[in-house]
């Protein structure tokens, strides 16, 4: 299952966090995963044509974004959980997205 967690302070979103697999099909094969994987890097590219700074770090199976938590990049990072409960109503069980509380402001 891949996870999405999703951090907010002040009611906008400032960071998220994308980990694991979707389990849908084979490695290389599995559209779940290639859908959430395009839909983050172009979150993070967004991010940063729209001048939000995003800091995006990569680990094995887990990418971070943290952006300064302005009005725009709140909205895309809202844009991009949106588009991954999409996913999920098309294919359950592939994706757990949580909401939490930013440690920092």
């Amino acid at each position: 299952m891949i996870k999405a967690d999703f951090y907010q302070s002040d009611g906008k979103y400032r960071e998220f966090v994308i980990s694991g697999h979707a389990g849908y099909a084979e490695s290389g094969k599995d559209v779940v995963c290639a859908a959430v994987s395009s839909a983050v890097q172009l979150t993070v590219n967004v991010l940063d044509a729209l001048g939000c700074s995003p800091e995006a770090s990569t680990e094995d199976n887990v990418i971070r974004c943290k952006t300064n938590g302005d009005g725009s990049s709140s909205a895309v990072i809202m844009t991009l959980m949106s588009h991954l409960k999409a996913i999920l109503l098309e294919f359950p069980q592939t994706i757990k997205i949580t909401i939490r509380r930013c440690k920092y402001v």
